[in-house]
């Protein structure tokens, strides 16, 4: 045994005692006659002091070195109010370099200047760092409430294979080819999606599981290519039952962590979010919702707005406050750039100032229609107004995102706020122009709403469904649904997505087949733990709560992979690599 106490937990109360500590040599400062050095573990740092007599006991000692320290706990003459054990000092006795270290490429400090690239190929310093360290010990206090919650409402934690079965729908799936059933290929799961219902069906009832998901997609800021959701299951239970035990895991979580005890759970149908917000994971930290002004312009002369309506399109809305010195020309030509991003084909815009409209839209509408709008709104000297006219729903995203943007520019935004909301009866098909025709928006296990059955195959783009995702601050943190839980129903479903009967026997033949040996009615959803961490521990980078993240390109710099493999390797499992 190297250590008999860590370097986060002596305090005054441990004056005098005998200790034996290990750790790495975060610093050395060497005075003379006298050494100090920092001694850092997982638990925190503690001054080790070496005197006259022993300071040749480290002198060949440097930083990220790992030592075994013996000595007497005493009292600082200056105590460190920065530090846990800023009290304490330990008076070294004996010192037992444990293992060398070279310098290191990049400073192991809570502030560092090591760009990005250099700190994930050397990811096992850079955890060493506070600001990682704590993160990850976040992510494993979350994970330990989860499990208590759910253990106490008697849910079964169940582990579901990591080989699963190539399915469509979804995002690529990553493959692994088969060495025993040659040019056959196992998938790494997109989710545990039909494990789970297969586990309602044989009457495990209340299942869990903190899972591990692999999606082949493009990377973004809050998303990795292997992730982690916390799962969930419940037969004999709807959405009531599935939010109630959501909302205790949320509020236990944000309780203990983070001290906060009044969380609200609004929900919003998703056609209302859209209309409001401009989005599905809707920001509710801040107002200015979006208005449809459609009617203001009903008589409009004004050409662009003019055939937008006269195609069936729609004029979108948002108002700043007191934001009018904000925008100037160069702003708005930036502004107008973005919301291009989102499809749309441009961006307008109507200040009122000193009782006197300016703007893009100034010389293009009469006064009457100014006014008309001006009273619409509520609009007051100092507010500016923004419109998209569009179709519906390039217009909703487009002004959703400008929203978004211009609330984090004008400061709106409280930080300390945790704003959830549940997002309800998403669409139940989206249409795929790549593939020319309907796909599930969220998957093809998904329950219509009950009013819209007659819908499934004669009405795709007006069918709604029993999906719902719960976000927060702007995020989308969980997605789930009712599931469907009867043969006849899912057939329905698939012959909706154009499935014909030998795609649905060859991918979800053993899954439908359960179905007729009784199905209880079930739910669940799968929680982002990355994203619900980020949030919690006040990044917007995902890669941070992550121990061993990829790149963007869904590259590991520290282990290069992924790597090429030897031809043997190949060969084994029938495979070739086509140039």
């Amino acid at each position: 045994m190297n250590r008999d106490h860590t370097c986060g937990e002596l305090r005054r109360t441990d004056e005098g005692k005998k200790v034996r500590l290990a750790g790495w040599v975060a610093k050395r400062r060497n005075l003379g006659s006298i050494v100090f050095i920092d001694l850092r573990d997982r638990y925190g740092i503690t001054q080790i002091t070496f005197d006259e007599s022993h300071a040749d006991l480290v002198k060949d000692v440097r930083n990220e070195y790992v030592i075994e320290v013996r000595g007497t706990v005493a009292l600082k003459a200056t105590p460190n109010p920065k530090l846990e054990t800023g009290e304490i000092e330990v008076l070294a006795e004996e010192c037992k370099v444990l293992s060398t270290a070279k310098t290191t490429p990049m400073i192991i400090a809570d502030e560092t200047d090591a760009l990005e690239d250099l700190r994930l190929k050397y990811r096992y310093l850079d955890i060493r760092r506070n600001p990682i360290k704590e993160k990850l010990l976040l992510r494993d206090k979350v994970t330990t409430i989860v499990r208590d919650v759910l253990h106490k409402d008697d849910f079964v934690e169940v582990e579901t294979p990591i080989l699963s079965k190539s399915t469509p729908e979804g995002a690529r799936d990553y493959l692994v080819p088969s060495r025993l059933y040659k040019g056959r290929f196992y998938a790494l799961p997109q989710s545990p999606q039909q494990y789970k219902q297969l586990l309602m069906i044989g009457g495990m009832d209340r299942y869990f599981q903190i899972a591990r998901c692999f999606r082949d997609e493009d990377l973004r800021a809050d998303r990795q290519p292997e992730f982690t959701q916390i799962d969930m299951e419940m037969s004999f239970a709807d959405e009531e039952d599935i939010f109630a035990e959501v909302e205790k895991v949320m509020r236990a979580i944000f309780s203990q962590i983070k001290g906060v005890n009044d969380l609200s759970f609004p929900r919003i149908r998703y056609v209302d979010a859209m209309d409001r917000y401009g989005s599905d994971k809707p920001d509710i930290r801040f107002g200015n919702e979006m208005v449809t002004v459609s009617p203001v312009f009903e008589n409009t002369q004004f050409q662009v707005f003019r055939n937008v309506l006269d195609n069936g399109g729609i004029i979108k809305a948002v108002v700043f406050k007191n934001a009018a010195g904000h925008i100037s020309r160069k702003k708005f030509d930036e502004l107008n750039e973005f919301v291009k991003i989102y499809k749309a084909k441009g961006l307008a815009y109507l200040k009122y100032d000193n009782n006197e409209f300016a703007g893009s839209l100034n010389n293009a509408l009469p006064i009457e229609e100014k006014e008309a709008l001006k009273a619409s709104l509520g609009m007051e000297n100092g507010d500016v107004v923004f419109l998209v006219a569009d179709v519906k729903n390039v217009a909703e995203t487009a002004l959703g995102a400008l929203r978004k943007k211009m609330g984090e520019e004008l400061g709106l935004i409280d930080k300390d706020k945790y704003a959830f909301a549940w997002i309800t009866e998403f669409p139940m098909y989206e249409y795929s122009e790549e593939e020319g025709r309907w796909v599930s928006a969220h998957h093809p296990f998904t329950a219509p709403r009950d009013e819209d059955v007659d819908k499934l195959t004669s009405d795709q783009a007006n069918c709604y469904s029993r999906a719902y995702d719960l976000v927060l601050n702007g995020y989308e943190l969980l997605s789930g649904s009712v599931r469907i839980h009867n043969s006849e129903m899912q057939a329905k479903v698939f012959d909706a997505l154009g499935l014909t009967k030998e795609q649905i026997r060859n991918k979800f033949g053993f899954f439908i087949e359960a179905f007729d040996y009784g199905a209880p009615p079930h739910c669940g959803v799968g929680i982002g733990l990355e994203r619900l961490v980020m949030i919690l521990s006040g990044t917007d980078n995902i890669k941070d709560v992550v121990a061993f993240p990829k790149t963007a390109s869904a590259y590991c710099l520290m282990s290069d992979a992924p790597s090429t493999v030897d031809q043997d390797q190949l060969d084994f499992l029938s495979l070739s690599i086509r140039e």
